[in-house]
């Protein structure tokens, strides 16, 4: 488990090295495997129809409810490999 927290954090600092910026869809994935693997299943309130960033970053978090946080970890450091190619 702490090879995962430390993969994960790695893969925090790796994605800001990014030569170029990912698509909207690769940012959201990245957003909610985040989320999901620090702070677990979605939470609050969704966010009103005029905030159409807050709604589509709460709306792919909660497409991941119930996935453990540590597959969301690795979810998300395969994600940055993928990434960073």
């Amino acid at each position: 488990m702490a090879d995962i927290k430390a993969a994960f954090e790695q893969a925090l600092k790796d994605v800001k090295t990014l030569t170029k910026r990912p698509s909207n869809d690769d940012l959201l994935s990245l957003y909610s495997l985040f989320k999901q693997g620090s702070d677990g299943d979605v939470s609050g309130a969704r966010p009103g129809m005029l905030d159409m960033v807050g709604r589509a970053k709460y709306d792919a978090w909660a497409k991941l409810k119930g996935t453990g946080k540590d597959a969301a970890m690795q979810k998300y450091i395969d994600k940055v490999k993928s990434l960073l190619g």
